[in-house]
């Protein structure tokens, strides 16, 4: 494909790196690392932030690794994917189960939260709720204590309202994936835009957000709180740039939500790193 020609320096915060084990990810979608580097700079984009695929029941140690690995001498920035025990939502049933609720083997526990705050190769974390369910108050606790970012899969079966009681009144910084919107939901999007008034902590990601008027409205409302993200592999990431570049909005709000933004909570995504 074209390389696209801009004069944005850009950073990614959503691109996912399969497993080079054989077999297709859940989401159906397979690229190596080599490809990618060079869709990414066929886009124009500098860094990425990349992380395994989520998968139900897994650990997922050794898929963290992997990308860790591959990301060396590589434009990435490896972020580790954590899951959980706790379902949402403050019904009996919910409730209950939550309480009895333990950790099997493949669940992230505080110890690794730890391991991979203090592993050079790793500079944050990464939830699918809808796959991998909320971590318990005592991951939680630990994510607060090593206060990295977390990006968090927003959308219909991650809604607004469900992120705030379960994740958003924690002190560590929360990325929301998809404008909280996943699949396309309009309102969905406008509830979560709503409530970076109420959390200085609280930031959105763009990736599959095709909407113009919720992208503008965040850039214009909170322009400091917008990060740019491809949706890699599933979407190639000269759309997704495209997408940006052809808002409504001064070059001063693109180069906002492209890097700078970013990079003031991930440091590893700053150019004073480039290789």
């Amino acid at each position: 494909m074209l390389e696209l020609e801009h004069g944005f320096r850009v950073v990614d915060l959503s691109t996912r790196l399969p497993s080079t084990g054989g077999g297709t990810p859940p989401q159906g979608h397979t690229i190596t690392a080599d490809r990618l580097e060079r869709e990414l700079h066929q886009a124009g984009i500098t860094k990425a932030v990349v992380f395994p695929p989520s998968a139900p029941e897994t650990s997922y140690v050794a898929p963290n690794n992997g990308v860790a690995r591959r990301s060396v001498d590589r434009p990435f920035v490896a972020v580790a994917r954590i899951n959980g025990t706790q379902t949402a939502g403050q019904k009996t049933t919910g409730r209950l189960r939550n309480a009895v609720s333990r950790r099997d083997d493949h669940h992230t526990t505080p110890s690794d939260i730890e391991k991979y705050a203090y592993d050079d190769r790793f500079h944050g974390f990464v939830l699918d709720p809808t796959v991998d369910d909320y971590p318990d108050d005592d991951v939680l606790t630990a994510l607060e204590d090593v206060n990295l970012p977390v990006i968090v899969r927003g959308g219909t079966d991650a809604p607004p309202e469900t992120l705030t009681e379960t994740l958003l009144e924690r002190s560590f910084p929360i990325i929301v994936g998809h404008f909280g919107g996943h699949p396309l939901n309009r309102s969905l999007m406008d509830r979560m835009i709503d409530l970076l008034a109420e959390y200085d902590d609280c930031y959105l990601e763009t990736s599959f957000v095709r909407y113009r008027d919720q992208l503008e409205r965040a850039l214009l409302e909170h322009p400091d709180r917008v990060f740019f993200g491809s949706g890699a592999p599933a979407c190639h990431p000269n759309v997704a740039v495209m997408e940006i570049l052809t808002l409504d909005v001064s070059e001063d709000l693109l180069r906002r939500a492209f890097s700078k933004n970013a990079c003031r909570v991930i440091d590893a995504l700053g150019p004073s790193v480039e290789p």
